[in-house]
């Protein structure tokens, strides 16, 4: 336990601060305080000392510099076992400081707002994370709180025990360090992206995120789990149960597909894999030609759309469980409808700028990438074969390359121009991937003659093009890139196949 005699309080966020300081004041605790949050405490009839009273030293330079005093410092940082320590503080009048309590500047909030850049660098604050990291550093005999959902754990410690434990101090130690760390990593970003210099792939690593929710387990219930940043921004939960770590996956899947189209679209996925998608003219008609492709597979899945939930749609998503629905609105009395499947999520999807930067963790490191984003180069196709596609086709195709960039390697995608008739995920063998996205169609009683192929990436040998010309594929779309391109082609010609090599591969692992 440490005794507390003095407490110095500096808080931009005043979120209980009154009641805190009236407590510690009735344990007897002594308080200092600096102009702001002076101001208020003693307005509040409390006894503080300004800490210009006690330095000796005015602010100045319009608030900039308040507390980078030794007084201040020196009460912080002296080591409460160390004699040669207390006789140097001594010797100057200063008294050991034992709580500290401060917050910081908004410079996040400020730059998210949107101000002006000299604003922004106002908001830096220089004082507040020197005392801080002071604090922690001598956690051993100093209380440290940087965040006021602390106040009531520390009151209910001092008021039963006197002072606080060395776990409670080593615990709001860490907090002051990752919130410092967070701190300049958003003002390091900021100054990169204002100078032009930002590099999504730098030289440094840095990520700092709060955790925003936890989670009941991971993929599996021994793992525990935890969601980190501000994803509920963009994907607000109306109904339902608690999001799991699997809904969060196939959540963030299933927008990056259908925020690929601007007309009236649907998906439905199903462990990060779409196992149908479809465009129409009206959301209604996107859902239900979506849930052709694999209504056995659809079963529990996640429903992500585009367009608003109206009575008539939601009266067609309760005809099967889902897991998620996903929509930017529901009309009032589709809500009232969906609502009658309690365990059910639906979820407000707000459109925004995806991620950049894919971040994965492996065995010692972090592997980053660009995201797989952005517009296709259409110009930049190339008809491979002897026939070129007709207008019909290359529309197919357009579509089931969108697609097929979101279904797991080895991938393969039969559509039509507006939804997909049969898709391969996720197998060893591209030609197992054709036959089963083949058999996945015939299943669902959809023919694919007259339909095209997307492949994720080239076709190593020509059997995976002749497992779609035995299907009635008419059209295919891939990367190209083989050593056995000409093969290929020649298969394809052979069975008058229209082709298009796009340059660009779409693994996704």
């Amino acid at each position: 336990m440490n005794t507390i005699r003095r407490a110095l309080i500096s808080v931009y966020d005043k979120t209980g601060i009154l009641e805190f300081a009236q407590f510690l004041v009735d344990q007897g605790i002594s308080l200092i305080s600096t102009g702001g949050t002076w101001s208020v405490l003693q307005k509040a009839g409390l006894p503080v000392t300004q800490v210009q009273d006690m330095t000796g030293f005015p602010e100045m330079l319009d608030g900039r510099v308040k507390t980078l005093h030794p007084a201040v410092h020196g009460g912080i940082l002296a080591r409460r076992d160390q004699t040669s320590h207390l006789e140097q503080i001594a010797a100057q009048n200063i008294e050991p400081i034992d709580l500290v309590i401060i917050n910081l500047y908004p410079f996040e909030e400020t730059v998210a707002a949107g101000a002006a850049f000299a604003d922004c660098v106002e908001q830096i604050d220089i004082g507040g994370p020197a005392m801080l990291r002071s604090a922690a550093k001598n956690h051993d005999a100093v209380t440290v709180v940087c965040d006021p959902v602390d106040y009531a754990h520390i009151k209910a410690q001092i008021g039963a025990e006197g002072g606080t434990t060395a776990d409670t101090r080593r615990m709001l130690a860490r907090k002051v360090f990752a919130l410092t760390a967070r701190y300049d990593h958003a003002i390091a970003t900021y100054f990169s992206e204002k100078s032009g210099t930002f590099e999504a792939l730098d030289a440094q690593l840095l990520i700092s995120a709060p955790r925003e929710q936890e989670l009941r387990y991971g993929e599996n219930p021994h793992q525990a789990a935890a969601l980190y940043g501000s994803f509920l921004d963009a994907f607000e939960k109306l109904h339902g149960k608690e999001l799991s770590y699997n809904n969060i996956v196939d959540i963030d899947a299933a927008a990056a597909l259908i925020d690929e189209f601007d007309e009236p679209a649907a998906a439905i996925i199903k462990h990060t894999n779409p196992c149908g998608c479809a465009v129409s003219t009206s959301i209604f008609d996107a859902y239900a030609a979506a849930l052709t492709t694999d209504p056995l597979s659809a079963y529990g899945g996640i429903i992500a759309l585009n367009r608003e939930v109206d009575i008539r749609l939601a009266k067609k998503l309760n005809e099967m469980f889902s897991e998620v629905i996903i929509a930017p609105s529901f009309a009032d009395d589709a809500m009232d409808t969906l609502r009658q499947k309690k365990n059910r999520r639906l979820i407000r999807h707000r459109r925004g700028t995806p991620a950049a930067v894919q971040v994965k963790s492996v065995k010692n490191g972090y592997l980053c990438q660009m995201a797989d984003s952005g517009p296709e180069v259409r110009e930049d196709w190339k008809v491979v074969t002897k026939r070129a596609p007709d207008e019909k086709e290359r529309s197919a195709m357009t579509f089931a390359w969108t697609v097929c960039k979101h279904v797991k390697s080895n991938a393969i995608v039969y559509t039509s121009a507006e939804k997909t008739l049969g898709i391969g995920a996720g197998q060893m063998s591209r030609v197992d991937s054709a036959a089963i996205a083949a058999m996945k169609a015939g299943n669902a009683e959809l023919s694919l003659e007259g339909s095209v192929m997307a492949s994720d990436a080239f076709f190593p040998f020509a059997d995976g093009l002749l497992e779609a010309v035995k299907a009635g594929v008419t059209a295919v779309i891939q990367p190209g890139g083989s050593v056995r391109d000409e093969e290929v082609i020649a298969a394809a010609d052979a069975h008058d196949i229209a082709m298009i090599f796009t340059g660009t591969r779409h693994f996704k692992h």
